[in-house]
């Protein structure tokens, strides 16, 4: 929800950043799978109960994240420096929350459980739409300019940033806080197919 406006703030200082990042020969994917390797270093510091550091940690991994898509304006964009990235986003996602269903699973497993059936049910929706919407030759760059059809939805990246930020200043509140995100990721995904039906249920059969 909050993405497009995100991104007209933070992509001018990005796209500077990412040329002078170009012009020292770092690459995209490079950069890319930086910040799935600080991500995944936050999930084990959340584990170890080390939330400061994970904090800091998942504000450097989601600025790598950023950068990558602007080392890559810089250079030359690729078909698999998308596929890279959103890959690498899926994974980062699920190992946050795993991350405190490790730290505590007596009382964090049932609703990390659940905030990751949401997760993937949420990504699913946004991954089969952004599929249609190839076939159907659609585009949009209000997320940005990207590899893929990024559909708009009630949670999207700078909610779920936010999200972890929440989790890791507040450890103790995992379990509401995930349940309510559940949810919310739930409601995300079902809006999306309501909205997929609508635009491409013209077309014949199904899968």
């Amino acid at each position: 929800m909050l993405d497009a406006a995100t991104r007209k703030l933070i992509d001018p200082p990005l796209n500077r950043l990412g040329r002078q990042i170009a012009q020292m020969g770092i690459t995209a994917n490079g950069v890319t799978l930086a910040g799935l390797v600080l991500g995944l270093l936050a999930a084990l510091a959340i584990w170890m109960g080390w939330f400061g550091l994970a904090l800091a940690l998942i504000l450097m991994s989601r600025l790598a994240d950023g950068l990558d898509g602007a080392v890559a304006r810089a250079t030359q964009k690729t078909d698999f420096g998308g596929y890279l990235d959103i890959t690498c986003d899926f994974l980062f996602y699920g190992a946050i929350p795993l991350g405190f269903v490790l730290f505590d699973p007596a009382s964090n497993g049932a609703a990390g459980a659940f905030l990751l059936t949401s997760f993937y049910f949420n990504g699913a929706s946004f991954l089969g739409y952004a599929i249609l919407a190839e076939k159907h030759e659609m585009s949009t760059s209000a997320q940005g300019v990207k590899s893929l059809y990024y559909s708009n939805g009630l949670l999207e990246g700078t909610e779920t940033i936010a999200f972890f930020v929440a989790l890791c200043l507040w450890p103790g509140a995992f379990v509401p806080l995930a349940v309510l995100f559940g949810l919310a990721c739930f409601v995300t995904a079902t809006l999306r197919l309501y909205g997929a039906f609508h635009l491409f249920n013209d077309q014949q059969g199904s899968s």
